[in-house]
């Protein structure tokens, strides 16, 4: 597929509103985004930093409509801000040294748990709780950590904000989401900066995407804001589901029959 060809970008457009529509919600936009990048032709390198370039868009898109609608005050989470961009940073170095293929064998199992919290526990998120961690404590243990897994590897970033968000610092799932927002845009920013600087970023599809990925980001966060935890809730399970299968499906047998002997063994 030629991907400068006008129906290819017109498909690109497309992807991007969809996986900001998604990422904006429930995370997981961009195991929507990255297959379309491949399949228009991308080497794995430049489809991981334009999906940066893109995903950064839809989050900006997202972030700056939870700000407006008072539902974010950077002044109070800069330390959350700092780490995670640190993360991400160091994150995205890395990949370009080492290969990330070892995270497949894990990430199924974090998606599922993630899925399962809110599908078994209906009432969490509802509303605020005590915290478990401060404001620092949270900043390196899942902003860095976080941050740092998105930079090396990406997906499932936006769900695994929001099951820390919610565990940890007692918030309600749309204060949740909100937050999540502006570190994942932090930690796409950071890697962006980096893929820039290894010359992998695809500027035209690149661009393409992001127009639909604003579109998309700015109208999933609008609904979150109306709709809070009776679309945020069943998105979150079903995306962290959906993203699980995706994993699963494009793994190779071997791998999947080493779970399966780690599960009943």
């Amino acid at each position: 597929m030629d991907f400068l060809a006008l129906d290819t970008l017109l498909f690109l457009f497309a992807i991007g509103a969809i996986s900001g529509f998604v990422d904006s919600i429930a995370g997981g936009g961009g195991l929507i985004a990255l297959p379309a990048l491949l399949a228009a032709g991308l080497n794995p390198a430049q489809a991981l930093a334009t999906n940066k370039l893109q995903g950064s868009f839809g989050t900006f898109a997202a972030t700056a409509n939870f700000i407006r609608k008072g539902h974010l005050k950077l002044t109070e989470i800069w330390p959350m801000i700092l780490l995670t961009f640190v993360g991400a940073a160091a994150g995205t170095i890395l990949i370009q040294k080492l290969d990330s293929s070892f995270l497949v064998d894990v990430m199924p199992f974090l998606l599922i748990t993630v899925g399962l919290y809110f599908l078994f526990q209906p009432q969490i998120g509802t509303e605020d709780r005590d915290k478990k961690l401060g404001m620092w404590g949270f900043s390196v243990l899942c902003g860095f950590t976080i941050g740092f897994y998105d930079g090396f590897f990406g997906p499932g970033t936006g769900s695994f904000f929001a099951i820390a968000f919610i565990a940890l610092m007692g918030f309600n799932i749309l204060k949740a989401t909100a937050h999540t927002k502006v570190l994942n845009f932090t930690s796409n920013i950071a890697s962006l900066t980096f893929f820039i600087l290894g010359g992998q970023v695809i500027w035209i599809v690149g661009l393409v995407m992001a127009m639909g990925q604003m579109i998309g980001g700015f109208i999933g966060s609008s609904m979150s804001m109306k709709h809070g935890s009776r679309i945020i809730r069943p998105l979150l399970v079903v995306i962290s589901f959906a993203m699980t299968a995706k994993v699963i499906w494009s793994t190779p047998d071997h791998i999947i029959r080493e779970w399966l002997s780690i599960l009943f063994n």
